[in-house]
C-alpha cells in the first residue's frame, strides 16, 4: 500500500509483509491438495487391488464348478499333474482324491491324466504309481490312461506308466528315466581365500554332502550307490508298468536318462499313441463331454494364491506417484 508523507514524499507500507504471507499461504493450500489427492489415490488403488483379487476368487470359484452339469450324463473325468512332483504340490494326495471322486460317479467312462509336468521327488511319484495300480485293480471297467502335454518326464513318466495307455503329442518331451544329484563344492575357493572350515560330527559320513568339506572317494561311492538304486526302482516300476512294450535290447539308451519326443518315444515303446484328451475323450471312450475332478486347494491356499497373483499383477500395471 502507498501512502503520501507530509512533506510530500510517496512511500510503500505492507507490500514485502503481506505479498510473504500471501505466498506462504498459497504454498500451504497447495500442500494441503496435493496431500488430499495423493491419499484418494492411494484409496482408489486398494480399492481397485480389493476389486480384482474379488473378481479373481469368483472367477476361480466359477471356473471350478463351470464341468458339473456334465456330471449328470456319459462324460470323461480329467485329473491333472501339473508343475513340480513333491510335497508342496501334494500331487499324489489329488492325483488319489480325484480318482477315488471319478469312481464314485457311475456316468463316468474313463479317466484321463492330463499330465504336465518335468518330475520331481522319486518317493512322490513311486506312492502315485502304486496307488493308481492299485486302484485300477479295484475298478477294472474303468480304464486309466496318461495324456501328455508339453513334457511328461522322469518322476511324471513314473507315473505315467503304471495307466493303461499312454497318449503324447509327436512334439511332447518324454522319458528321462534316470536319477540326478547335484551341488556344489567350495574347498578350492576358501583354500584361494584363506577360510577353514570347522564342522563337528559323530559319524564319519555325517557330513557327507556338505559343499563346504572336501568329498572322499568312500562318500562319492555311497552317493553313487543311493542314486543306482533309486534308477534301478524307477527302471523296475516302468518295466512293471510297460510290459513288453519296450525293448531295451533294440533300445538300449532308454534307461540311460535320454529325453525323447514324443514321436521319438512312440518308436521306443515309451508311448502307445498320439492324441490329446480332447480326441481321446471323443474317439477312444466316446465320451466327449469333459469333467475335471482335479481337487481344488482350500480355501485359505486359493485365497492367499489369488491374493499374491492379484497383487502383483497390481504392482505391474499400475504408475504410482513420484514424489
Amino acid at each position: 500500500m502507498k501512502i503520501k508523507l507530509p512533506n510530500g514524499d510517496i512511500k510503500q507500507v505492507g507490500s514485502d509483509a503481506s505479498t510473504w504471507e500471501q505466498r506462504t499461504l498459497e504454498k500451504l493450500l497447495l500442500e494441503v491438495y496435493k496431500q488430499n489427492q495423493r491419499a484418494n489415490l492411494w484409496k482408489w488403488i486398494w480399492r481397485g487391488v480389493w476389486v480384482l483379487l474379488f473378481l479373481g476368487l469368483i472367477s476361480a470359484m466359477v471356473s471350478g464348478s463351470k464341468d458339473i452339469g456334465a456330471v449328470g450324463k456319459a462324460h470323461t473325468a480329467v485329473i491333472d499333474i501339473n508343475g513340480t512332483i513333491d510335497s508342496t504340490n501334494d500331487t499324489a494326495t489329488k492325483l488319489v482324491e480325484g480318482m477315488e471322486a471319478a469312481y464314485k460317479v457311475k456316468n463316468v467312462k474313463g479317466i484321463i491324466l492330463r499330465a504336465n509336468s518335468p518330475g520331481g521327488s522319486p518317493v512322490i511319484s513311486k506312492v502315485a504309481f502304486d496307488e493308481i495300480r492299485r486302484l485300477k485293480a479295484l475298478h477294472k471297467d474303468i480304464p486309466v490312461v496318461v495324456v501328455m502335454e508339453d513334457v511328461c518326464a522322469s518322476g511324471c513318466y513314473y507315473i505315467a506308466s503304471a495307466a493303461d495307455t499312454i497318449y503324447a503329442n509327436p512334439a511332447s518331451m518324454v522319458g528321462s528315466i534316470g536319477v540326478i544329484s547335484g551341488g556344489f563344492g567350495f574347498t578350492g575357493l576358501m583354500d584361494k581365500l584363506g577360510v577353514e572350515r570347522r564342522m563337528k560330527t559323530a559319524g564319519a559320513n555325517k557330513g557327507m554332502g556338505d559343499p563346504f568339506s572336501p568329498e572322499t572317494p568312500e562318500q562319492n561311492a555311497i552317493w553313487q550307490s543311493m542314486l543306482t538304486d533309486i534308477h534301478k526302482q524307477f527302471v523296475d516300476a516302468v518295466k512293471l508298468g510297460r510290459g513288453k512294450k519296450i525293448d531295451e535290447v533294440k533300445n538300449p539308451d532308454v534307461f540311460s536318462g535320454r529325453v525323447y519326443t514324443g514321436d521319438q518315444g512312440k518308436q521306443v515303446g515309451l508311448v502307445d499313441e498320439f492324441g490329446s484328451v480332447y480326441s481321446v475323450s471323443r474317439d477312444v471312450f466316446k465320451a466327449p463331454e469333459m469333467v475335471n475332478y482335479t481337487p481344488k486347494d482350500s480355501f485359505s491356499t486359493s485365497f492367499g494364491r489369488q491374493f499374491g497373483m492379484q497383487m502383483k499383477s497390481a504392482a505391474d500395471t499400475l504408475t504410482l506417484p513420484s514424489w
